[in-house]
């Protein structure tokens, strides 16, 4: 048994999972969500059903009708003496089919390869020996490249040396070196709710405590929230999506950039932005970001959004302090980025302006058809404008996101609920809609999604409730 979830842990997880039919099923979906989103890792010890039923205000025959339906579809065994653990995955649970055939996923929001990347790959493929006469790896990054990047921020109005980039494998690898070489276990950190669930999942590995601060598609951050965090946690790191922020689409007002790099610098606070999703303006031309340079503020990119997501390259910009206790601290988690990769992204940084108006074109193109379609066959539901990015925050208008996405993944639609991006629980009011998939495919999607909904709505009303009564 390689861990274990307490009963509020996984309380929280699981937010609004009340929806239609018989509670205990509906509680059994939600689990089983958490399983195939991974954020209950196979292996993982349950909660004891006295337990749970404690910290979710049910009835204990509630939660063992719950593990009972949970081991008839083979998501956890139950052990006497050992309580009930998860499995793993089986090769035919939804969204995990080898042959996928009509499966549409929009768990990944990423676009496409560009068009031009297979051209470049056969470029650098034919200086393969000169690659091979190298070490393969570098731990800070090939100078070419480091040069690339430094000059990309110095394009942006930053003046910035190659001696402040450190090249990583993709953003995820640099958020999680982050948090480990500058954060310290219980450390507070500022981070969005909701936000991207890989980088919360970054800090809470190293056992940073999150504090959220909520920001919505039409109000933007909570300012009055931010400035008591920042007054009261003394957070040692923020995590902020400054830049049509992943999943609600927003983008940071002067007002609220100077609210944040002021509550930073009163706390002591390091600023971490993350701009992977900086470059992916649909309406109007990229604009040098609002905040300053700083020693404070360490920002992190990649190509994963903007060029392929199989091409994991991403980097570090911040003060060469920093840089070189994140280079000193890097060979515990990985020796360096392969220098083939390193090859491409040098040549694709050159043609950033050529690949970043066909992405805007591509993504123009799925949000159109999304934000129209979705208008159309859902006028009840709330759906934002946004001028960039990869996603909708869409409002549901009940807490059913859960019920919704698990009936919807039985229909081959798969999507990520809204609590997924939670810090502290919440968000079962919205589901994230990414558009980065094809026009006709995301009328598809929306076409399930209507026969989804159809089956879920209204069971927060107080049809959950009912069902629970019949059960207990």
């Amino acid at each position: 048994m390689d861990s274990r979830i307490s009963a509020r842990a996984l309380a929280e997880a699981l937010g609004g999972w009340r929806g239609r039919g018989p509670a205990y099923e509906a509680l059994a979906d939600g689990i089983r969500l958490l399983c195939l989103d991974n954020r209950i890792a196979p292996r993982t010890a349950l909660p004891a059903e006295r337990e749970l039923a404690a910290a979710l205000g049910l009835s204990r025959t509630t939660v063992a009708a719950t593990y009972r339906s949970l081991r008839d579809t083979s998501h956890i065994e139950s052990l006497r003496g050992s309580g009930s653990i998860t499995l793993p995955l089986r090769r035919t649970d939804p969204g995990i089919d080898d042959r996928r055939d009509g499966v549409i996923d929009l768990q990944q929001a990423s676009p496409a390869a560009w068009p031009g990347l297979p051209a470049v790959f056969t470029e650098v493929a034919q200086d393969g020996a000169a690659l091979l006469a190298r070490t393969g790896y570098d731990v800070v990054g090939a100078p070419a490249l480091r040069e690339s990047i430094a000059q990309h921020y110095r394009q942006r109005g930053l003046m910035t040396s190659a001696d402040q980039i450190l090249v990583t494998t993709g953003a995820q690898s640099a958020l999680h070196l982050i948090a480990a070489v500058l954060l310290s276990r219980a450390d507070r950190v500022l981070i969005e709710t909701p936000t991207y669930s890989h980088g919360a999942d970054a800090f809470r590995g190293v056992g940073a405590r999150l504090v959220g601060v909520p920001v919505a598609p039409d109000a933007g951050w909570d300012l009055d929230r931010a400035a008591q965090t920042f007054a009261r946690a003394m957070p040692a790191l923020a995590y902020l999506m400054p830049e049509f922020h992943n999943p609600t689409g927003r983008t940071m007002t002067p007002e609220e950039v100077d609210a944040f790099v002021d509550g930073a610098q009163r706390a002591g606070t390091l600023l971490v932005l993350d701009e992977t999703t900086a470059g992916l303006d649909i309406d109007r031309p990229v604009a040098a970001t609002a905040f300053p340079d700083s020693d404070r503020i360490v920002r992190v990119g990649s190509l994963g959004k903007t060029v392929w997501g199989g091409l994991r390259v991403g980097w570090v910009r911040a003060n060469v302090d920093i840089i070189r206790r994140l280079a000193s601290g890097r060979p515990v988690h990985d020796l360096g980025t392969p220098e083939f990769e390193q090859a491409v992204a040098t040549r694709v940084m050159g043609l950033l302006g050529e690949i970043s108006a066909q992405r805007a074109d591509l993504l123009r193109a799925g949000r159109n058809a999304l934000t129209r379609a979705l208008t159309e066959t859902f006028p009840e539901w709330e759906v934002p404008t946004v001028h960039g990015g990869v996603s909708l925050w869409v409002g549901l208008g009940e807490p059913v996101s859960t019920p919704l996405v698990m009936s919807a993944r039985a229909r081959g639609l798969l999507l990520s609920a809204g609590s997924r991006f939670a810090v502290e629980g919440g968000h079962d009011r919205r589901l994230r809609i990414p558009f980065t998939a094809a026009p006709h495919t995301l009328e598809r999607a929306v076409g399930v999604l209507r026969t989804a909904w159809d089956d879920v709505s209204g069971s927060a009303s107080g049809s959950a409730l009912d069902d629970l009564a019949a059960v207990v």
